[in-house]
């Protein structure tokens, strides 16, 4: 989250004045298809309630910064997935929280107030801390980005890592539910966030991008609420097969999106 920080700027949010519709379309759809998703797919497979709760809180998640790649890789609009991924970031904090602890139900406890001050402390405290040095300090910073997100990556792996190490007994007892449960709903974020967007802002670069911010959540953020918030291993292990899924699928869009891209430019030639 810091390293997240530390490339964002303070217009990165004043971009949300420019394009509000842009913006807000795709906030309205992150905190909507997702977490309804998160939660019908825990039913339709009938997981555990841990498995179920995690998924929700994994899909209730904001956009995190391997979507920003993903964008600037596809050639769609890269000022908008980082204005959305610092404004879904800072809404996470309340809203994660919320959607969690009202989506889940009596499945298990959920400690809102819990996951609201983990949440604060995850993303508020670096994310700001971040925004400010880049502000202040943009010679320094300018190195640090250079290495930061390859230090993110390496650590989210280790994190990821160990929580399907822990759980790999777990995973492989609950069969193939849930792998198809996690591969489905984020397909259904890409697919519902293109599809949506474009018939509310009719722009083919727009949707793309609100795809992608979509169907990717920052699943690394969820494996740490999980583990800060939830005694049972179970709830984090959702958020760490997500981090690998949503990857995957990201790549695959890249392809696609970057063809049809070359395809409208050749066009237009």
């Amino acid at each position: 989250m810091l390293g997240m920080g530390l490339t964002l700027r303070l217009e990165d949010f004043i971009q949300v004045t420019r394009t509000p519709k842009w913006v807000m379309t795709g906030l309205f759809l992150q905190f909507t298809v997702m977490p309804f998703f998160g939660w019908l797919l825990g039913k339709v497979f009938d997981l555990t309630p841990f498995f179920a709760v995690g998924l929700i809180l994994v899909s209730s998640c904001p956009g995190g910064t391997a979507s920003n790649v993903i964008v600037f890789l596809s050639r769609s609009n890269l000022a908008l997935s980082v204005t959305m991924t610092a404004i879904s970031t800072m809404a996470a904090i309340v809203l994660t929280p919320l959607l969690t602890s009202s989506l889940s139900g009596n499945k298990i406890e959920v400690d809102a107030m819990g996951l609201f001050y983990s949440t604060l402390k995850v993303v508020l405290v670096p994310v700001v801390l971040g925004v400010f040095l880049n502000n202040r300090l943009p010679r320094y910073t300018k190195k640090i980005q250079f290495y930061a997100p390859s230090v993110a990556v390496i650590l989210i792996t280790l994190i990821v890592a160990s929580i399907i190490g822990q759980g790999k007994e777990i995973i492989l007892d609950s069969g193939l539910s849930l792998i198809f449960s996690i591969m489905i709903l984020h397909l259904s974020g890409f697919f519902f966030g293109y599809f949506l967007s474009k018939i509310l802002l009719k722009n083919d670069s727009v949707s793309k991008t609100i795809s992608v911010e979509v169907g990717m959540q920052n699943s690394g953020l969820g494996v740490v609420l999980a583990k800060e918030n939830f005694i049972n291993p179970a709830v984090a292990i959702p958020a760490a097969i997500s981090s690998l899924v949503h990857s995957l699928y990201g790549s695959i869009f890249v392809a696609i999106f970057s063809r049809s891209a070359n395809s409208y430019n050749n066009k237009d030639k």
